[in-house]
């Protein structure tokens, strides 16, 4: 038996091969859309997937102002912060964030389900995230795929 054809493949930074992809979150729930956003940003839908490799694809999430959160998450679902100062902390709840800016409920939600590291911070800059239904990554021609498809 021959076992060099056994050798475990890993892609690195040359070998791999980064796509562009459209995601429209129209009617979307947002933990559901954030999950598997994260799964496409890290690349574990491909064969070469190796962990401590950016073999993901550049994502583009439009129409982030149309989510969907169930129940009542809108005014229970609280976002924490703190200022560094004594008694500095800050709350927001998810309509008031939402209220602010669209993009970034989607933006946390995906960001909170990648790696805490540097991969993971390097990883989150291949996430662009538009309000509406226009982007300004035309010129990559992004291919669009539909997010009820993916498992």
């Amino acid at each position: 038996m021959n076992t060099l054809s056994y050798k475990t493949v890993s892609a690195n930074k040359a070998t791999v091969n980064k796509e562009w992809v459209v995601v429209d979150a129209d009617g979307q729930s947002l933990g559901r859309l954030a999950s598997k956003v994260a799964k496409l940003i890290r690349g574990k839908h491909k064969p070469n997937y190796t962990p401590h490799v950016d073999c993901g694809d550049n994502v583009v999430v439009i129409n982030a102002e149309k989510i969907n959160l169930t129940g009542s998450k809108w005014n229970n679902k609280t976002y924490i912060r703190h200022t560094g100062y004594p008694g500095g902390q800050r709350s927001l709840t998810a309509q008031e964030m939402f209220d602010k800016n669209p993009t970034r409920l989607v933006e946390k939600a995906v960001k909170g389900m990648l790696p805490k590291n540097k991969l993971g911070s390097a990883l989150f800059r291949n996430l662009y995230v538009y309000a509406g239904a226009e982007h300004a990554q035309e010129a990559q021609k992004p291919k669009s795929i539909n997010l009820n498809d993916l498992k």
